[in-house]
């Protein structure tokens, strides 16, 4: 046996792969075993495009595309993977391209990168490398498919609805994906051109023809495809690798099933495996990106090339698939349709394409591409894996054929999942799904053939996948018409993912229907008797709901067959529904939305001038075409210095705890740990971070104060060693005379537990409020809101890199919104003085308020660290921790009493907010202000304000983008709809009769509300309702609800006052010899195009020179990373005005060079007719003018703008799935520097608010620790989640004098990043309306049409579960008892 194994192991001792045409060979000791293919291209090559964003194969940032070499069809596959989750060994004769490989500013950019560039696509740019890989492997793999037309030139054989779904695995927290879209729709065949997006290629008003020739020309012949897949690769990989690493673990390549069970059995007899965890089977591992397995194995052994495992075999009987074959493979034989020698029945053609449809929702893409059939039923086996696979090939009668060493069984599906757990000796060989097709009843008087219905189901937060279900279910039928109706001679149904440990078959349910004739009070039995079926198991989220989602799916299959049997004809009879209770929406009368893609279209528009030149124009954001090559450098990205260490946190799992030690779980490898660092380690104060307000430990001394608390840096020599360890430890707690943590605000206020806000931050009160009160027909006393928190989830986690440099000295590289405190912080932990520090911060990743004070603390371990050490220290923190730790947006509880009179005019509020800070003060202090100052949006008569900044034992919370505004907006659009509720009015009028008149502006803002003509509120507040066909709108709407009974719509518009308050920040420019010029700001570029804005902005006023070229100044300007020694008092970037401040600061230098050089050219003009910008440059240079200037802004105004917003929302009441058909936003911003960058900030931050409102949860368990630490539980927005029509249009109406560049100079540009995230409220509003709407029909459906139901709090998020319980958990159940009693 022994000799049989080594025989397998003497095949292909060396790794040979392909990266971008460049040849790779590793020998055994080159590498380990479990090495990821992202963390070998990270640190062995010099491509670093592939960004780790969540390592579990949820963001796409990290995905490759694969070229494999298919001997057996002879040709080259090319797909997309995740390379975090592919292991490095598994590549054996692959080619694998990056988007370096697709295009470079070396070799040429490929025009997705270049269009990525000019639709704007590209904000912060660390997705942006993932997203152009996707794209182009759908281009690469368009263009096989032989049986399409040839396109037009210049397009790919893409479809619109393909080109958007190639990047519907990816995430960006940046953009809104509008502009991703476009892009991807630019090379559709059948895209029109007037439905792309705004651009930098052509303006409005051109032919296609004009439009086409100037994007950058795609040709398909130029995909890289030597480089692609070089010579050096061709035939290589007909067997896989067999390796020994240095460490005695092995990879095992068997070819056959003989050799697999060969190395099967001697595990069975050796000694060296322990238990089941020392071999592990694998195909394409996306199993460790929901398992998250951090052991390293003794063996691993590849599928992937024993034939027998790969096979797709189609006959008469059905289709055989092999174990090894993956999900996409899969899906393109069940969609296959001409099999040669025989022709499948249509009904068995039915059931394999519904097969395929839905597992296209599995997962994503890339992921597909490599996760296995058998993988996927294995993880359901033995690990309760919550399987889509399983659950929909259990009705159907699906086969499994399993080998145990020489013993060969064939189950059913069902005998599969019910068995104990199979231990690894145990091998999924193929599964097979029956072919079905209907059957004659000739026993019948009439010889009615039955018909063969089959469908499947599923509710998850994203239509499109890449999410897991709350709910999946499939059915199948046999059915036959006769006199009475319509028959069930056969019925399987299959429910899953509901709180089960696997999928079952609502076996009573069927019996109870097989024979009979389905009527409405079969079906109310029957939905009865799931009800009882279907109960999740305890602990199981939202149980009430997916037991709801289950009688739904039920309703949804039968009831088509209960109105007319006569129309039931061949397969297709979902068209056919239960008389006034279609399931699907019918269509409007204006065709309004008819919705064949993703994203239909969006309309753009933008007032750009060239009156200062370069700015006010839409130029592309600088770097842009860097970012989407992946040669950007983010902090992760520098290499890592010589004798390099990692860190990795370890933190509290308890809320409140004495630390009595950290030890590591026993028999346990730390391979590669060098130190742990705790806070006796600290040379100077035990100093994390610090603000204006407070400041907060590095280290848990002695007592962790919350879960998430830092208590040690554990140090490695690899980030995954370090992250290994950090998760290996133990942390001995005692509790013993320790108070019970503080974990609510309610729990805050009963042990007054508070900061103290300074008396300059209290908001000041408004009017008087016991008057307004008297005044009022109508009170609302002491109502309450909820509001929960956010996760940032910046791509780039945070991520630090210090380097001790001589004379104990540091150089810090970090992913930082706010360097100038960190250097503070790092100094005075090291206990060395300031100058000793330097911090650098080049771009992040995104940020949103999340790398300001929390990433301070990231730099400074790994400071103390190198420090202790005299090494260099990096880290990049996994996303778990990162979540963990994060702290997020501030909860809060909101009560409030409001007078009002019965028009709706409000005449007195008072509110009382508790926020809940976390442990530390952070930046929460100036929540309160944040809070009131959007709230202020309303006219509210007068407006009494109390606050308590609760102090919890939970971590502190940070500023997230909109901080305090956010909630703000709720809280006035939940009063707005309270006091419309309970006068039952339409809530757009209370909003209209509230809105401010330039008087009440000016007593609620004061010095803040300018002159009467900037008040353009009320203005575009009429303009939005017109050019969004609003009041049209809100009739169809009515007719709409009144039609359709399973959809109801709600529309929405809000309003939006928000306070711009500037802060001071320094600026430098130099000017060198040759002419060219270096800009140096505070400020940091985190995506919102910082450097693109300050470009334009220095070279307008040097342009002001008046020299030959200096019109053309913009390409010769650079903007340098940060630097804390060479530009001090950077401030913090944040708040959408950093952009404005530095631009200020960059005019004011620009404005002292002029002036310089303006005395020079005045004596050169004398000696020449004309003097060109190089000469002059010389010739300052030659007469020692200075020609580098600093300043220091200091803002002495402060500016408030306006926007509004409309929105249009349908909500299914079946699933509560809630989908934003279209959005409206009318954006008033004075004069902007670049609208094109702010175009995409006014998206982005529009996205990023609806995953505030509808999607995101954050959640903690009883101890609160976050638990929604992942992409698998945490859904940020996808490109299937935002409007699916998306109009914004930014005006300038010239009445802002005061942010015009005039003669004095003076410019002020809006914010464009923080208001237009609050607009999203609009489509919670939307939602709620449209929730009114299936209340008010629930209440007719009970008799009760005269009440009211329409007085309720959605809560936020307004998730799937949270809205389908409002609209009804039991709303089938009573349509159907309606229905009853109408007989």
């Amino acid at each position: 046996m022994m000799e049989e194994v080594a025989e397998i192991g003497k095949q292909q001792k060396n790794l040979v792969f392909a990266v971008n045409g460049q040849r790779f060979e590793l020998s055994d000791s080159d590498v380990h075993l479990s090495t990821t293919l992202l963390e070998f291209l990270r640190s062995q090559t010099p491509f670093k495009s592939v960004k780790l964003g969540c390592g579990e194969g949820g963001c796409g940032a990290c995905v490759v595309l694969l070229s494999k070499y298919d001997p057996v069809l002879d040709k080259v596959e090319d797909f997309t993977v995740s390379s975090c989750l592919t292991l490095l060994c598994s590549v054996n004769g692959c080619s694998i391209t990056t988007a370096e490989g697709i295009g470079n500013s070396k070799d040429g950019f490929h025009p997705i990168q270049k269009r990525f560039a000019g639709f704007h696509a590209s904000q912060c740019g660390f997705c942006t490398p993932g997203m152009c890989v996707s794209l182009f492997s759908a281009l690469v793999n368009a263009e096989k498919k032989t049986n399409r037309p040839e396109p037009r030139p210049g397009f790919s054989k893409l479809t619109v609805s393909e080109a958007e779904k190639a990047i519907s695995g990816n995430l960006c927290r940046c953009t809104g994906y509008r502009p991703i879209a476009d892009v991807c729709k630019s090379f559709a065949t059948d895209v029109d051109m007037e439905d792309l997006g705004f651009n930098s290629f052509w303006r409005k008003g051109e032919t296609d023809q004009e439009k086409l020739s100037k994007l950058p020309l795609y040709n398909p012949n130029n995909n890289n495809a030597r480089s692609r897949f070089p010579e050096f690769l061709n035939n290589k990989n007909k067997t896989g690798a067999n390796l020994m690493s240095c460490q005695g673990h092995h990879w095992y390549s068997p070819a056959s099933l003989e050799q697999l069970q060969r190395l099967l059995m001697q595990d069975q007899h050796g000694a060296n495996y322990n238990g089941q965890t020392s071999v592990k089977i694998i195909v394409g591992n996306t199993g460790m990106g929901y398992y998250k397995e951090l052991e390293r194995y003794d063996k691993y052994i590849d599928l992937k090339y024993i034939p027998q495992l790969s096979i797709i075999r189609k006959d008469q009987t059905g289709v055989e698939i092999g174990a090894a074959v993956t999900i996409s493979k899969a899906i393109e034989a069940l969609k296959e349709e001409n099999v040669v020698g025989f022709q499948f029945h249509q009904e068995s053609k039915t059931v394999s394409g519904k097969i395929a449809a839905h597992m296209e929702k599995i997962a994503s893409t890339f992921v597909r591409n490599s996760g296995s059939v058998g993988g996927n039923l294995m993880m359901a086996q033995r690990k309760n894996f919550p399987s889509d696979i399983a659950t929909i090939l259990l009705p159907v009668g699906t086969l499994m054929n399993i080998m145990t060493g020489q013993k060969l069984e064939k189950l059913s599906l069902e005998d599969f999942l019910e068995r104990p757990p199979l231990d690894y000796r145990s091998v999924l060989l193929s599964i097979k799904i029956p072919c079905w097709e209907s059957r004659q009843d000739i026993s019948s008087e009439n010889d009615t053939t039955n018909k063969l219905l089959f469908e499947t189901y599923r509710a998850a937060p994203r239509p499109l996948g890449n999410a897991l279900p709350y709910l999946n279910a499939a059915f199948l039928a046999e059915v036959c018409t006769d006199s009475e109706g319509v028959r069930l001679n056969k019925c399987q149904l299959a429910f899953g993912v509901y709180g089960t440990k696997r999928p079952i078959r609502a076996k009573k349910v069927e019996e109870f229907l097989i024979g009979k004739c389905l009527s409405v009070d079969v079906l109310y039995e029957a939905t009865k008797l799931l009800g009882t079926i279907v109960t999740p198991e305890e602990g199981t989220s939202h149980p009430a709901y997916r037991k709801s989602l289950a009688i739904g799916f039920l309703f949804q299959f039968l009831s088509p067959l209960i109105y007319s049997p006569a129309e039931i004809s061949g397969i297709c009879v979902n068209s056919i529904m239960l008389k006034d209770s279609k399931i699907e929406p019918n269509c409007d009368q204006s065709g309004e939305i008819q919705l064949p893609t993703l994203l239909t279209s969006g309309k753009q528009v933008i007032q750009s001038s060239k009156e200062y030149h370069p700015v006010g124009e839409p130029i592309t954001k600088a770097g842009a075409t860097l970012q989407a090559s992946g040669e950007a450098v983010y902090v992760d990205d520098i290499p890592s210095p010589r004798n390099c260490l990692h860190g990795a946190f370890i933190y509290s799992t308890e809320p409140l705890a004495r630390v009595k030690g950290i030890k590591f779980k026993p028999n346990s490898s730390t391979v590669g740990v060098t130190a742990l660092m705790t806070a006796k380690d600290i040379p100077g104060e035990n100093l994390g971070s610090k603000s204006i307000f407070g400041e907060e430990p590095l280290y848990a001394d002695e007592i962790a104060q919350c879960a998430g608390d830092r208590i040690a840096f554990v140090v490695a020599d690899t980030q995954r060693n370090a992250d290994l360890a950090a998760n290996l430890a133990v942390v001995d707690y005692d509790k013993e005379n320790l108070k019970p943590p503080i974990l609510s605000v309610e729990e805050a206020v009963e042990r007054c537990s508070f900061f103290e806000l300074p008396p300059s931050l209290y908001p000041v009160q408004l009017g008087d409020f016991s008057k307004g009160m008297t005044a009022a027909d109508h009170q609302i006393m002491s109502a309450q809101v909820q509001l929960g928190s956010q996760y940032y989830f910046y791509m780039e986690t945070q991520t630090a890199l210090a380097v001790p440099d001589e004379d104990n000295c540091m150089v810090v590289y970090s992913s930082n919104q706010f360097p100038e405190f960190a250097q503070d912080t790092i100094a005075k932990c090291l206990g060395v003085p300031g100058h000793n520090v330097r911090v650098i911060s080049r771009r992040l990743g995104g940020g949103f308020g999340g790398k300001a004070i929390k990433a301070i603390p990231v730099a400074t371990a790994c400071a103390v660290a190198a420090h202790k050490l005299q090494r260099p220290v990096r880290i990049y923190m996994n996303r778990k921790t990162d979540m963990i730790m994060a702290g997020g947006r501030h909860p809060m509880k909101i009560t409030y009493s409001v007078g009002f009179k019965s028009n709706g005019k409000i005449t007195a509020l008072k509110v009382d907010v508790l926020i809940d800070a976390g442990i530390y003060q952070d930046l929460s202090l100036v929540i309160s202000s944040q809070i009131l100052g959007t709230l202020k949006k309303y006219d509210w008569g007068a407006l009494f304000f109390d606050v308590k900044v609760c102090k919890t034992n939970l971590p502190s919370r940070s500023a997230m983008r909109g901080p305090g505004d956010l909630q703000g907006s709720f809280i006035a659009e939940a009063i707005i709809e309270h006091v419309a509720s309970a006068l039952s009015v339409e809530v757009d009028s209370v909003r209209n009769i509230n809105l401010h008149t330039y008087n009440t502006l000016n007593f609620f803002f004061q010095s803040s509300a300018g002159e009467p003509l900037e008040y353009t509120l009320p203005i575009i507040w009429d303009k939005l309702a017109n050019s969004s066909r609003f009041y049209q709108r809100m009739e169809m709407l009515k007719e709409f609800n009144r039609c359709n009974i399973w959809w109801k719509r709600g529309i929405s518009r809000v309003p939006i006052v928000h306070e711009v308050a500037l802060r001071p920040a320094p600026g430098k420019v130099s000017i060198l010899r040759d002419g060219s010029i270096v800009v140096e700001v505070g400020g940091i570029e985190i995506g919102q195009g910082l450097w693109t804005k300050v470009q334009q902005m220095t070279a307008y006023t040097l342009s002001l020179v008046k020299c030959g070229g200096a019109e053309e100044l913009y390409e010769k300007v650079r903007v340098v990373q940060a630097d804390t020694l060479s530009l001090i008092q950077g401030g913090l970037t944040a708040g959408s005005t950093t952009s404005q401040n530095n631009c200020e600061a960059v005019r004011l230098c620009c404005n002292v060079l002029v002036e310089r050089l303006n005395s020079l050219k005045e004596k050169l003009l004398e000696q020449m007719e004309s003097v060109e910008w190089e000469t002059l440059i010389f010739q300052a240079y030659l007469n020692s003018v200075n020609l580098s200037a600093t300043s220091y802004f200091v803002p002495d105004v402060s500016s408030t703008h306006y926007l509004n917003y409309g929105v249009a929302v349908e909500v299914n009441l079946v699933t509560g799935e809630t989908t934003t058909l279209q959005t409206d936003i009318l954006y008033d911003c004075g004069q902007s520097i670049n609208p094109a960058v702010d175009l995409g900030q006014i998206e982005g931050g529009y996205v990023q608010g609806i995953g505030f409102f509808m999607l995101e949860e954050y959640p903690t368990n009883s101890d609160g620790l976050i638990i929604a630490n992942g992409t698998w539980t945490y859904k940020i927005p996808t490109v299937d989640t935002i409007p699916k029509q998306f109009n914004v249009e930014i005006l300038n109406n010239g009445h802002h004098k005061k942010r015009l560049l005039s003669s004095k100079g003076k410019f002020i540009i809006i914010s464009s990043g923080e208001p237009p995230l609050l607009l999203a409220v609009s489509v919670h509003c939307a939602t709620r309306a449209a929730i009114k709407e299936a209340k008010r029909q629930l209440l007719s459906w009970s008799g009760r049409q005269n009440e009211s139901d329409s007085t309720f709090q959605l809560e936020v998020p307004a998730i799937m579960p949270v809205v389908k319980e409002h609209c009804g958990l039991h709303c089938v159940e009573s349509f159907l008892q309606w229905t009853m009693a109408r007989k």
